[in-house]
């Protein structure tokens, strides 16, 4: 990331908030990064151990051009306030957990980028990152899954781990990312160029870390995503403004724990009118119903696989016959009732089945007292 008196080509924005375990890495990786002129701009939401002080050795850090901006905390925020001072003419919004393998993966990804913008249309393209990662049981089925799932590009599967290439001016004209909302700030973004313009998947890997999911439980965690995406496609926005605080209630050296979630869920629904449960539900149920080639990608993985393909590299029939077919046997009302009653079902007895063993955990730490 050396860098010379030349303008730079690529601004990388990275939000952070209490980062200093990772801020190294990310540093020196992309310290590595050959081919391509950087800015680096790292946007501080209010961290409270040592990140503030690692933005400051790297802003005075010679031959590197980078600089610090504080903003109130919220990756929205953040990543809006660092691409307001931004000076490249193509932004990079990147998590503090991100590395990449190959040290002309930015040079690689830029090149690309503007190829397909000088072919393509009106509406705004942007590019992501073939999803890789690093970490505790990585080399897994279920990460090989993700990764095929990020490399596909429909709607719901781009998020900000995989990293967000577009050009300022773009950018700008789409009104940056949504505040709002403390988080989804990146799938919201995505879901909006998809709907005026396109993707593009960018020729390089980037590593994101297992971190989190090792640390709460991969289930846990991507049920919780799950619930996520369900509500924020439906448009229950009651929920969000529920879920920060039940997250800051975990421990965070603990597995995620899912009972208060769907506690809450629970309460939340029994203060609607009936029929607005209902048409929740029926909602839900129809955007499950949607997501059903996420069951053909699933066979596609587990044979390429086991073929030794590469994510994303390999025959996909299953997920084309879900294509071709899924919708026509399973959209319509009959099809979308069915959902909806085996997600009503699903939900009530994991809450009752999670209930049951946390109260059964609480009787053996009791006997224990005694």
């Amino acid at each position: 990331m050396v860098q010379g008196d030349l303008a730079p080509q690529l601004s990388i924005i990275v939000p952070l908030l209490n980062e200093e375990e990772t801020l190294p890495g990310l540093l020196a990786n992309l310290g590595g990064q050959y081919g391509v002129r950087i800015e680096l701009i790292l946007c501080d939401g209010g961290s409270t151990d040592g990140t503030l002080e690692l933005c400051r050795q790297a802003t005075t850090a010679p031959n590197v051009n980078a600089r610090l901006v504080l903003s109130p905390a919220g990756r929205g925020k953040q990543m809006n306030a660092a691409a307001r001072v931004a000076t490249a003419a193509t932004l990079l919004f990147l998590h503090a957990d991100s590395r990449f393998p190959s040290p002309l993966a930015l040079s690689d990804a830029l090149a690309a980028y503007r190829r397909a913008r000088f072919a393509s249309g009106p509406g705004p393209l942007a590019g992501h990152f073939r999803l890789c990662f690093s970490g505790p049981g990585a080399d897994t089925a279920p990460y090989y899954f993700y990764s095929c799932k990020a490399q596909s590009g429909r709607p719901g599967t781009i998020h900000g781990d995989q990293g967000f290439l577009i050009g300022r001016k773009a950018f700008c004209e789409m009104g940056g990312f949504l505040e709002s909302l403390p988080f989804l700030e990146d799938h919201r973004f995505a879901e909006r160029v998809l709907a005026t313009g396109d993707w593009l998947l960018l020729p390089a890997e980037i590593l994101t870390s297992t971190r989190r999911f090792h640390r709460e439980g991969l289930l846990q965690r991507q049920v919780l995503n799950a619930l996520v995406m369900n509500f924020a496609a439906i448009g229950w926005e009651l929920f969000f403004a529920e879920v920060p605080g039940l997250y800051r209630q975990q421990d965070t050296t603990a597995k995620l724990q899912l009972l208060p979630f769907l506690n809450r869920i629970r309460e939340l629904l029994a203060t609607l009118p009936v029929a607005e449960r209902r048409r929740l539900w029926r909602r839900t149920g129809g955007y499950v119903r949607s997501q059903g080639w996420q069951l053909g990608l699933a066979l596609d993985c587990r044979a390429n696989r086991r073929a030794g393909h590469a994510p994303g590299a390999g025959p996909t029939p299953w997920l084309q016959w879900f294509d071709r077919w899924f919708e026509q046997i399973t959209d319509h009302p009959p099809g979308r009732a069915l959902t909806t009653v085996l997600v009503f079902c699903w939900f009530h007895l994991t809450r009752f089945r999670l209930a049951r063993r946390q109260a059964r955990e609480g009787a053996t730490v009791g006997d224990r007292a005694l």
